[in-house]
């Protein structure tokens, strides 16, 4: 086809489809490459019907999102057209557009058809209303779940009602995230003009500052690349804290600096920079614990001080495990395994430092209660209880105070940072706070809390900008950045900025057209 490996490499999916549908070969290497070609057209296809038409086959693994590889694995999977088996998929629809999460459902059905099981951890609406069985867990996280509330086909969920479902409250309107009362009105902007990285088409943006703003658009139409790629360096750049990463190309970047001192990429890496760190301590109310601590009888008997009970530094700490609570144990030509400590049993503290009790509980009790528990458990203090409340405010009341910070999900680890910034009241600072698809993994009323949370920020007259796919976000925002209308190289137009209501009307726009439904 007049094409070498290495071009064929950067080809997008859905080009490359084209390509072999029309490529011309002689008889003699047509029956060579016939089988070949099933192969290839095959798989194509099942990229192209899973939402993933506008990688090219040249992307790192390592750049796949969590949903994008069990996607290309799925499709490993239909082309091997197996029977008989059990597949386990955990939330396949993580940064999908709606337009996309269709197309994996029809997969999934394709799947189930050829005889096998197929059993889907999920949060999106729409897989949850196409499934022939659901298993709700409930009612509550944590301590408060752990039940099935309900088994059997979704009609008979909605036909009878379920006691104690979110879910099934949520499906069925019983519960639902509100329409705001009011929108706010921006008046003062970032503007990007020229952006024109990657598949960007040289467009200007305006991006309001004091609201609560979405970017929007199907998976490939240059969300991550406008904000991720030139809005958040080129403002790094401008506030005086640029690292060294390469800026996208765009024309100008403009904004009042009196309006806007910090921008934050509230990610989902992990919290901390180790193993040790902790929701208590990325909110700094650990600090206070460790001081409370250090004030009580027994401690003051054997001369412990606040330090004493930290498990970052020598002292109280226990000496076989350096506070880990556990020992890693290299294992040479298999994976390394983690065993609990024999010396502390797990409880990372020495015997002595345990004794000191407040409350009848030592730190390794307060550390072990859920943030719902220690709430109470610290009511009459209001330094740790301000410093904790947020981590509940923004739904993570089941997470330990001493989690292991690589232990909590991406989506914990986001609210748990999203939490700090709550805990902080009294900052001067005008902050921009950029989120990334943070609904990931997220149950509708996890989403509820979140936006309580997001608007709760801007209240402080700071700005959000949310890069997200669900529909429940974009509808409460004040205002939307839509691209598209397509991925790859048929994405990367602007073809909406304003509020929500006025991209129901944008007829290119596909989501415009399931925001209809949400509105």
């Amino acid at each position: 086809g007049g094409k070498s490996i290495t071009e064929l490499d950067f080809v997008p999916i859905t080009e490359l489809v084209d390509f072999f549908k029309k490529l011309k070969l002689s008889d003699h290497d047509q029956k060579i490459a016939s089988r070949l070609l099933l192969e290839i057209n095959t798989r194509l296809q099942s990229m192209i019907d899973l939402g993933l038409d506008y990688l090219s086959i040249d992307r790192v693994s390592s750049t796949l999102s969590g949903g994008e590889t069990q996607r290309i694995n799925l499709t490993r999977t239909l082309g091997n057209n197996l029977t008989s088996s059990l597949y386990i998929l955990d939330e396949p629809s993580v940064g999908l557009h709606p337009k996309d999460t269709e197309k994996l459902v029809a997969v999934l059905k394709r799947l189930r058809d050829l005889g096998n099981t197929v059993l889907v951890v999920e949060h999106e609406e729409e897989v949850i209303r196409q499934a022939d069985y659901l298993i709700d867990m409930g009612p509550g996280a944590g301590t408060h779940g752990g039940k099935v509330v309900f088994q059997g086909k979704y009609k008979d969920a909605l036909k009878d009602g379920v006691k104690d479902s979110l879910t099934i409250d949520y499906l069925t309107a019983k519960r639902n995230i509100p329409l705001p009362a009011f929108r706010r009105k921006p008046n003062n902007f970032i503007e990007i003009k020229g952006a024109s990285q990657f598949n960007l088409k040289n467009i200007d943006v305006k991006i309001p500052l004091g609201t609560m703003a979405v970017v929007t658009g199907v998976s490939g139409s240059g969300k991550t690349t406008l904000v991720k790629k030139i809005l958040y360096p080129a403002l790094q750049e401008a506030l005086g804290t640029h690292t060294n990463t390469i800026i996208g190309s765009h024309t100008s970047l403009q904004f009042d600096e009196h309006l806007l001192n910090q921008v934050e990429m509230v990610s989902q890496s992990p919290i901390g920079k180790s193993s040790r760190s902790n929701p208590a301590t990325y909110v700094k109310a650990y600090d206070d614990i460790r001081k409370l601590m250090a004030k009580q009888q027994l401690s003051l008997i054997k001369g412990f001080q606040a330090k004493h009970y930290s498990f970052n530094v020598d002292g109280g700490r226990c000496e076989a495990c350096k506070g880990e609570g556990e020992q890693l144990v290299e294992m040479q030509f298999l994976a390394d395994v983690r065993l609990e400590c024999e010396a502390c049993k797990g409880k990372r503290f020495k015997k002595e430092v345990l004794e000191v009790k407040y409350k009848d509980k030592n730190i390794y009790d307060i550390l072990s209660m859920t943030i719902e528990d220690a709430l109470s458990f610290f009511s009459h203090d209001k330094a740790i209880k301000s410093k904790i409340q947020p981590l509940m405010d923004v739904g993570l009341g089941y997470v330990t105070l001493g989690q292991s910070s690589n232990t909590l999900s991406g989506g914990e680890a986001q609210r748990v940072k999203l939490a700090s910034f709550l805990s902080k009241r009294n900052t001067k600072e005008k902050i921009l706070f950029i989120f990334d698809e943070p609904t990931t993994g997220l149950h509708f009323h996890d989403i509820h809390l979140l936006l309580d949370s997001f608007n709760r920020l801007v209240e402080r007259g700071h700005s959000v900008l949310i890069v997200e796919h669900n529909m429940e976000v974009i509808k409460s925002a004040d205002w939307v950045i839509d691209l598209g209308p397509g991925g790859g190289k048929n994405g990367g137009q602007l073809l909406y900025q304003g509020p929500p209501e006025g991209l129901i009307k944008v007829k290119k726009s596909h989501t415009g057209a399931f925001l209809k439904k949400a509105l």
